[in-house]
């Protein structure tokens, strides 16, 4: 699948570490309301079945503002909930087999650290890569960060979009500007915040001034 560049500006990630009085559905329309172009819902602690259920809700909104769904890792559950895609690590399924699985008119992102990795997740038949980390992150305390450089370096080496992850938030992502990245990643920067419509929409208007156009 051909996927639109402008799509991963400003790409979110879910996490209901930060579920307070609102549900996940409530944070997540909050957040697309706010600028989010393109969602990912990553769902480590559910079982199939409630993650399944999860997938078909956050799908309907995701439908109703026209933006883009990716099942982080699990291939069954982006097939059954009718998502538009899926996202994989370097510790799963290769892309080329994802692909046999779910189709060519289903985008899959794969993440990246190195040149090398990137590359061969393009050959693979990835749409999108995810590089990272930009930065030092919470959410993935096993995640080391890559330099600017390295991130310059895989955009120049593929042909398909490449989005930033990794510990991204209002303060620093506009050092991630002239990278040649066509979109920012955000978890805790949206979700962790009181106001997370307010924080969407600041977001988006530094993704607007960080993706080349």
């Amino acid at each position: 699948m051909k996927i639109d560049k402008e799509s991963l500006r400003l790409y979110v990630i879910t996490d209901r570490t930060w579920i307070k009085e609102s549900s996940l559905e409530e944070q997540v329309e909050e957040a697309l309301k706010g600028g989010a172009t393109f969602l990912q819902l990553r769902e480590k602690q559910l079982s199939d079945d409630e993650f399944l259920e999860q997938a078909k809700k956050i799908k309907y909104i995701t439908d109703k503002y026209k933006i883009p769904l990716v099942i982080n890792d699990n291939v069954e559950i982006a097939i059954k909930s009718d998502a538009d895609g899926v996202h994989i690590g370097q510790k799963d399924m290769n892309a080329s087999k994802v692909r046999t699985l779910i189709g060519d008119d289903k985008i899959i992102g794969v993440s990246a650290n190195t040149v090398e990795t990137a590359i061969l997740a393009q050959k693979q038949g990835a749409d999108y890569i995810g590089v990272g980390a930009a930065f030092k992150t919470s959410t993935k305390k096993d995640a080391s960060t890559i330099s600017l450089e390295t991130i310059k370096n895989i955009c120049n080496s593929v042909d398909i979009p490449v989005v930033a992850i990794g510990g991204i938030n209002e303060e620093n992502a506009l050092n991630l500007k002239n990278s040649g990245i066509d979109g920012i990643c955000c978890i805790s920067a949206i979700f962790s915040k009181e106001n997370i419509y307010e924080a969407a929409k600041n977001l988006d208007d530094l993704s607007k001034q960080i993706v080349e156009n």
